[in-house]
């Protein structure tokens, strides 16, 4: 498929998500293989405020094409001057959030309350389409609840005001991350509009990715649950969708040298402190799976320092060679 200039065949997007798809992860995601990512999702308010910490969250110095920011908000103009914003900082492709469940998101009725306001969501959208020169994208769920499936009609106006693909997550609001996906979903979508369909929910394993793609035809995959503690599952699930070959799973030495690169990536970035802070979320989802590390875990979010958190993340790796 094609997502303006850039020929991406069938590709595994990793999916922004508040609070992981910062530049460290993007970065370490990247070194593992995987070739495409999303931002965090942006306000756009925030960033027409010049917050500091927002302002932050577009570096995007020095990370390869195509750069895509996503961005939220609940206003067609306010949407669009971020949006325009978001290109001078290097913004290749700009996506809008129309999915966000969490409840600090919708009562301002951004993300997925956009669901509930076909109009008002394609009007930002024809909006930022109109002011940017780069494709815009839309990442959605099915609808608000089971008994407001919106996603085809909203997906063929969205094609019709120019949106360049879209991503469809599908659950309903109301599902939050529970249950399971209805795929069936993406295939009708699919099956009504031109612009490529991304299809996102359930997926773990490169198994589950190829299956989605026979299922639904969609055009390429995005996964996120599944990459947390695993930066190394974007690239295995695109490896197999482009030669119909499984790469092993990282050696433990491989996810250490990883979580080390993530872990000085997030001190470069953010400091020891919020570093150090950060990094302990992403320790516990790295060592998921490995038996008797439950009073590691507990020592790690115990030890203050960064030093501490590497000795005892190295020990754990060692023990398990």
């Amino acid at each position: 498929m094609w997502l303006g200039k850039y020929n991406l065949g069938t590709p595994v997007f990793m999916a922004p998500m508040a609070g992981i798809t910062d530049k460290a992860f993007r970065e370490v995601v990247r070194l593992a293989g995987g070739k495409y990512s999303f931002t965090e999702m942006v306000s756009d308010k925030a960033l027409l405020s010049c917050n500091p910490k927002t302002v932050k969250m577009l570096d995007l110095n020095e990370e390869d094409e195509p750069r895509i920011v996503q961005l939220f908000g609940a206003e067609p103009v306010p949407m669009a001057e971020a949006a325009k914003i978001a290109v001078t900082y290097g913004a290749n492709v700009i996506d809008i959030n129309m999915g966000c469940p969490t409840p600090k998101i919708v009562k301002n009725g951004e993300g997925s309350a956009l669901l509930k306001n076909l109009c008002l969501a394609e009007n930002i959208a024809a909006n930022v389409v109109k002011n940017v020169s780069v494709p815009v994208t839309v990442k959605m769920r099915l609808g608000w609840d089971s008994s407001a499936i919106i996603a085809s009609e909203l997906v063929r106006r969205l094609e019709a005001v120019g949106v360049s693909m879209v991503t469809i997550h599908a659950r309903t609001r109301e599902q939050h991350y529970t249950g399971k996906a209805d795929w069936e979903w993406i295939a009708r979508i699919k099956e009504r509009v031109k612009i490529p369909v991304i299809g996102n929910g359930d997926i773990l394993t490169p198994d589950q990715a190829q299956k989605m793609v026979n299922q639904t035809g969609c055009d390429g995959v995005m996964i996120a649950r599944g990459a947390l503690g695993r930066p190394w599952a974007i690239a295995r699930a695109q490896y197999f969708l482009d030669t119909g070959k499984k790469l092993p799973e990282p050696s433990n030495k491989e996810k250490y040298e990883l979580f080390l690169f993530h872990f000085e990536k997030l001190l470069s970035y953010k400091g020891e402190r919020i570093g150090g802070n950060e990094i302990r979320k992403h320790a516990a989802w790295y060592l998921k799976g490995i038996k008797g590390t439950a009073e590691y875990r507990n020592k790690i979010m115990n030890t203050h320092n960064s030093e501490g958190i590497k000795m005892i993340i190295a020990k754990i790796f060692a023990q398990e060679d």
